[in-house]
């Protein structure tokens, strides 16, 4: 079995700088992963993979340095495919965000004036139900197209507005209860049934039915969502399965804009590019 002495001989006989460049490429393949990961249920499963994996490999080769112990050399190359194999399931839903984003078109080919005047209804809307302690979830749809989830509610096709919003959503509504989606800066439907995060997706957050729609619709596409709490009326961003709490009017803007400051999710402007069906 090849060894760690083995490796450590080899990369002897390399260009240092050859060496420091593979390093350097594989750590950041490491700080991507679990960056990309962070907050969600994935980054402890890959932390829990990678010590797996380390352990294994430092434990094996430090005792075949004194015992052959060829049937736990063999058990573990089997153990190795055998993660392979669990790690593509597990992490389904990340693997499929990273193919949406590498497949996204980066530039956004929409009316300035139209995203100007969308992120204002939007961020009016929110700021003035966060004001009045009135529950929302507004799903922003990106890329991925959500049209299996519009279908479970009630189709509207209007014009984003910040009264049509809160009308929206003002308690006792026929379609106040679930969420809204929007296309560009039209809303295509309301009232619409969204996918639960299970319980725990966010480590150490107790979340309400509100939080865990944005947090499982955001988890298997790219969309955003805007959430304001009934209880507390504080407003939160989710995006790609991550739930950022309590921002204020301007962060909402900046998101929207996709002027994100550092430790912020961007927003890219190319949402409110107008789809067709």
């Amino acid at each position: 079995m090849y060894t760690l002495i083995d490796y450590f001989n080899r990369i002897a006989h390399y260009e240092w700088w050859i060496v420091l460049v593979e390093l350097l490429a594989i750590g950041l393949v490491i700080w991507w992963v679990v960056d990309f990961l962070e907050g969600t249920r994935g980054e402890r499963l890959f932390r829990g993979v990678i010590f797996l994996l380390v352990s294994g490999v430092l434990v094996l080769n430090l005792v075949v340095e004194r015992l052959p112990f060829d049937r736990l050399q063999y058990l573990y190359r089997g153990f190795l495919i055998a993660v392979l194999i669990v790690a593509v399931a597990a992490f389904q839903p990340e693997i499929r965000r990273v193919l949406i984003q590498i497949g996204q078109p980066r530039i956004w080919a929409g009316s300035s004036h139209q995203l100007s005047r969308t992120i204002e209804e939007l961020v009016t809307a929110v700021t003035e139900l966060s004001a009045a302690r009135i529950g929302a979830i507004i799903v922003l749809e990106r890329q991925v197209a959500l049209g299996e989830f519009i279908e479970t509610g009630v189709r509207l096709d209007a014009r984003v507005t910040s009264d049509l919003l809160k009308t929206i959503f003002y308690p006792g509504t026929p379609l106040h209860d679930m969420g809204v989606v929007i296309r560009g800066d039209r809303i295509v439907a309301a009232s619409v049934q969204l996918p639960l995060a299970e319980v725990g997706s966010v480590p150490g957050v107790e979340l309400g039915s509100r939080h865990r729609a944005a947090v499982g619709i955001t988890a298997g596409s790219d969309a955003m969502c805007l959430v304001v709490s009934e209880e507390t009326g504080a407003i939160s961003i989710a995006h790609d399965g991550k739930l950022i709490r309590n921002v204020t009017e301007s962060q909402v803007r900046s998101h929207l804009a996709g002027g994100a400051t550092a430790g912020h999710v961007p927003f890219m402007g190319r949402l409110l590019k107008r789809h067709v069906e």
